[in-house]
């Protein structure tokens, strides 16, 4: 263990970086209340996208950093705010009509578009434990509605009529001089239509703890702010949530960055020291912008899973979490071989090398071993040129290539090959375009035909590479990816793949040669 936490301590794997920050953060009291807190926030306005998945990975990860650094205990809360208005309908839910009727109600008091929960977000609650179980994360969950209502947020919410002035001060400053005139950081849910208000206030009671306003129709009303009969505003909910739970970590997205110092500001006026945080870039789809819950735009959850194994989606996680990144259908394949990859480089690697490797990180510490004897690239590339309708179609090819490996003793494999049959049908397939040679590459392939039909060397992945390499070079491509890029998109329909001797190994050399005379007889 100190081994661990000597090389821990000079990692530059960013989950030790954080968790380095926190351990100074407990050495000047933060962990006097016996653990530090990490939290994640949720926003239950729509069906949870993989980035709310991401922000949990990644806290979890910087979590088990700082457990390998501290005995200090940890804990993880994920805090749904569903006390929050719905806004707007969104776009991807059934009985939008019905929705309607519900605009600016708690999403907790709004009715479930599926039928299933008592509530929209009691079902977009239950959506997100779904996928966070599935991943084995360590939390506990902590909805706003059950906060406020149940009375551990009281005391803070009594604090902020009192120290209302000094609130609003910097929440102020941040709003345009239109805003200013109506703002107020409570929002009083009215008692007869149940609706979130957006009202200026009239009174704030500090002693009573009571707040006065007029509702929509000019009729006064007094509230207590205690009790589920207030909510704060989202900027000041953020900082008096952490001042209220003690919070020493939260991550955000970048376009919660310029807000920082708000919810730090809140939380030090409501008698809170503000966290540690981390800002990470934004998931992008396909047109690269940003993804978006109530959009539906960029990849669910379950949508990546039809594809690929959880593990890959927590390699795409891990990789420069400052980066903005593309997520799309198309960085599936890429995410699962460099994951396997990684695992297999692990156990030849020295303590330092292993500690900034991203499976130790997504697997805590103890990674299993990888069996993809075949990478899913090339599994891809087999569904292609075998037909495959299922992936017994694919297993008499990889145990021709692997005759050790079978379902049994490579789940992982066996899995994955399920998966590239899936990918191939649905994303592969209705993209191919192939083409014909022209008359170098034609000449080329032909030799490569002829060579292949006097091989003698077996179906060694490496020499048959050296073969087709020496094919290209023979009949001058520069650069010689040229070559390669010909063989995919005339064979493949596609303009790029894996190495073509791990193909031609994995497919067999004798189907090789009539998958290029097919080829050249068609073109």
């Amino acid at each position: 263990m100190s081994n661990l936490r000597d090389a821990a301590m000079s990692s530059k794997a960013w989950p030790f970086e954080e968790a380095r920050k926190l351990l100074k953060r407990a050495e000047k009291g933060a962990a006097d209340k016996g653990y530090i807190l990490f939290e994640t926030g949720y926003g239950p306005s729509g069906l949870p996208h993989i980035g709310t998945f991401g922000e949990v990975l990644r806290t979890t990860m910087i979590r088990r950093a700082f457990e390998a650094i501290s005995d200090i205990p940890t804990r993880l809360i994920c805090f749904s705010d569903d006390m929050d208005g719905m806004r707007k309908v969104p776009g991807n839910v059934p009985n939008q009509e019905m929705l309607r009727e519900h605009l600016q109600r708690p999403l907790t008091s709004v009715p479930d578009p599926f039928e299933e929960y008592e509530s929209f977000g009691h079902h977009n609650n239950a959506m997100l434990r779904r996928f966070l179980d599935t991943f084995g994360f360590e939390y506990e969950f902590y909805s706003a509605t059950e906060f406020y209502r149940s009375g551990r947020f009281d005391d803070t919410l009594k604090l902020a009529t009192e120290r209302y002035d000094d609130l609003m001060a910097v929440m102020l400053k941040s709003l345009r001089e239109e805003r200013q005139q109506t703002y107020s950081i409570f929002l009083p849910i009215h008692p007869e239509t149940g609706r979130v208000l957006y009202v200026p206030m009239k009174q704030v009671d500090a002693v009573n703890h009571t707040i006065t306003f007029d509702d929509e129709d000019g009729r006064e009303w007094t509230l207590p702010v205690t009790g589920g009969k207030v909510k704060l505003q989202w900027k000041p909910d953020f900082g008096a949530r952490w001042a209220a739970l003690g919070v020493d970590f939260e991550m955000y997205g970048k376009d919660h960055s310029t807000n920082t110092p708000i919810y730090d500001r809140i939380c030090e006026i409501l008698g809170g020291r503000k966290p540690e945080h981390f800002t990470y870039e934004l998931f992008l789809d396909e047109s690269g912008e940003k993804i978006s819950k109530s959009k539906g735009n960029g990849l669910t959850i379950d949508e990546w899973l039809t594809y690929a194994a959880t593990e890959s989606l927590s390699y795409f996680m891990y990789q420069k979490p400052k980066t903005a990144k593309r997520l799309w259908w198309d960085v599936i394949p890429k995410a699962v071989d460099e994951y396997h990859q990684q695992l297999r480089a692990f156990p030849g690697q020295e303590l330092k090398a292993q500690i900034d490797n991203p499976v130790w990180h997504i697997h805590g510490g103890t990674p299993p071993e990888s069996r993809m004897v075949v990478p899913f690239a090339m599994l891809l590339n087999l569904a292609s040129v075998a037909g495959a309708t299922d992936k017994d179609g694919l297993w008499g090819f990889i145990k021709r290539y692997a005759p050790e490996a079978s379902p049994e003793t490579h789940p992982d494999l066996d899995q994955a090959a399920a998966f590239a049959v899936r990918y191939f049908h649905d994303f592969v397939a209705p993209q191919r375009q192939f083409r014909a040679p022209d008359a170098t590459e034609r000449a080329a392939m032909e030799d490569l035909v002829a060579r292949l039909k006097v091989w003698e060397g077996g179906l060694d992945a490496e020499e048959l590479q050296s073969l087709v390499f020496a094919v290209g070079k023979d009949h001058g491509f520069e650069p010689l990816r040229d070559w390669f890029k010909a063989l995919y998109e005339v064979l493949l329909g596609a303009s790029q793949g894996p190495r073509f001797g791990g193909f031609i190994a994995l497919y067999g050399v004798d189907e090789t040669v009539r998958l290029i005379e097919d080829a050249l007889a068609r073109g």
